[in-house]
């Protein structure tokens, strides 16, 4: 199992999490509060995140084998088409 960790600063956290969680809840399983998301991939991957008033707080699992700098990307892409106004966000993707 790999992991990467991010600390993404903007103080729409709240905001991009649950329209992230609410646009894979289509086609993954998602649950989520104003503060918190969990996104299961069908690839094993898991991604957590956790918003307070100046951060959006990224945890991204990705099973052995996994392409992380794939999900990486897949991740930032999304929140970034969330984040129009402010994109690109500032990712600093480090294991924890």
């Amino acid at each position: 199992m790999s992991v990467v960790v991010a600390r993404v600063p903007t103080h729409s956290a709240s905001r991009y999490l649950q329209q992230l969680a609410k646009h894979w809840s289509h086609k993954l399983e998602v649950s989520f509060s104003e503060q918190e998301a969990r996104i299961a991939f069908p690839n094993g991957a898991v991604l957590d995140l956790r918003a307070d008033s100046e951060t959006l707080d990224v945890r991204l699992e990705v099973a052995e084998g996994g392409d992380v700098e794939r999900m990486k990307e897949v991740v930032a892409s999304h929140l970034d088409r969330f984040a129009f106004r402010e994109a690109p966000l500032t990712f600093d993707w480090r294991n924890p």
